[in-house]
């Protein structure tokens, strides 16, 4: 049977459902001002919407990519408050590159964010793809800000073997700064206009999902960026995160998402046991004018894992765990995802029935498999607090 719900209300409903299993993470970093490069959004991947206040306004070098779906929504029409906006990278601590693509090395990426600041690339004028045969690691102790910048001409490739960027605020080797890892407001680390492909942590035991980007600490977000053909692990009831896995930000401020593709294409799509576009526990999103499409998560038997099943398979787009945090989404298309346990868009579990969903002038249809669905793809308990407005919700 097909359900279609275009709906404009403010809900509290009551019942109970599936529970997800976590310890509930701290938060994202300080309010870290966007200092915008210039990104319009008159050219479809941003625009008028219905967030107030200052607002960012920056134009998307990925609009137009060679190859591969867009980045961001082009009928995602909402404003970009500031403080999720672009960061300046006029004046770079460190260039990759000598102005050709041999001089864009692996090794000249990872010096550079293991020395922290803003950095750009200098590889020619045409596309290039750098491929890494190792993490680019974040040492806390670098600098209070991080910024990648590809300018929409770089691709950062895992290889198929590797992870291609991890913060972790709580990872001794990355050098411990503070005496409260989990909820400290530096390093804030930013990505844009960068295209993340091939990553895989199918290796990484200790902190493991997050395919292309794993973050834990400070503050984290990420503007005109895409993901395509990233992995993660296969199977477990809470791995996940083939594009992204977050931690622990700052005092639980949002991690933002704008302008951003996870797929976007048949072919294109990103896999994990779980969260097949982004997954977090204990974490707030605040996703702008993106796409997740065509991402699947393929662990089977939820979480907890049923008897007999490793567990997982949750989440097709999105997969939130936690306790008090909120999911809000605004000008997002969420479709064509896959799942084999709950949420084939998207997977919210608030353990304390604290959580807050937030959805505005999205469109969410044509997402496949699993079940206990509240709404049509959408896997949460039956009273969780729900803020939607001017939306399609349809299977």
């Amino acid at each position: 049977m097909r359900r279609t719900m275009f709906v404009t209300f403010l809900g509290v409903l009551m019942g109970a459902g599936v529970v997800g299993c976590s310890d509930d993470g701290a938060g994202a970093n300080d309010t870290d001002e966007g200092t915008g490069g210039r990104s319009a959004s008159s050219d479809g991947s941003g625009g008028k919407g219905t967030s107030g206040g200052k607002t960012a306004e920056f134009v998307n070098p990925l609009t137009n990519p060679e190859q591969g779906p867009a980045a961001g929504n082009p009928d995602g029409q909402c404003d970009v408050p500031a403080e999720a906006g672009p960061e300046d990278t006029s004046k770079p601590d460190h260039v990759v590159g000598t102005g050709t693509q041999e001089s864009c090395t692996a090794k000249a990426f990872i010096d550079a964010v293991a020395k922290g600041g803003v950095i750009t690339f200098d590889c020619g004028s045409k596309p290039v793809t750098i491929t890494l045969d190792r993490p680019a690691k974040v040492f806390n102790d670098s600098s209070e800000r991080i910024v990648i910048d590809g300018g929409g001409l770089v691709t950062l490739s895992g290889g198929g073997a590797t992870r291609i960027l991890y913060m972790n605020t709580c990872d001794p080797d990355q050098n411990w700064t503070t005496d409260h890892c989990q909820d400290q407001e530096f390093p804030q680390l930013t990505v844009q206009n960068t295209t993340f492909i091939d990553a895989n942590s199918k290796n990484e035991a200790e902190y493991d999902g997050g395919g292309a980007i794993w973050v834990r600490g400070g503050r984290f977000k990420v503007i005109n960026s895409r993901f395509f053909n990233n992995v993660c692990a296969d199977s477990g009831p809470d791995v996940g995160g083939a594009g992204i896995r977050v931690f622990d930000q700052y005092q639980d401020q949002p991690v933002s998402v704008v302008n951003c593709t996870f797929g976007g294409a048949e072919g294109y799509g990103n896999v994990c046991s779980n969260g097949g576009g982004i997954s977090s526990i204990g974490v707030s999103w605040t996703i702008i004018n993106s796409v997740f499409s065509y991402n699947r998560a393929i662990g089977e038997g939820g979480n907890p894992a049923e008897s007999g099943t490793d567990g997982g398979g949750s989440g097709g787009g999105i997969y939130n765990d936690g306790n008090t945090m909120t999911l809000s989404l605004c000008g997002t298309l969420i479709e064509q995802n896959e799942v084999k346990a709950y949420g084939s868009a998207i997977f919210f579990v608030s353990n304390s029935h604290t959580g807050t969903v937030r959805i505005r002038d999205s469109v969410i249809r044509g997402n496949r498999g699993g079940g206990w669905n509240v709404l049509p793809g959408i896997s949460m308990h039956e009273d969780t607090t729900r803020d939607i407005d001017n939306s399609t919700i349809e299977d």
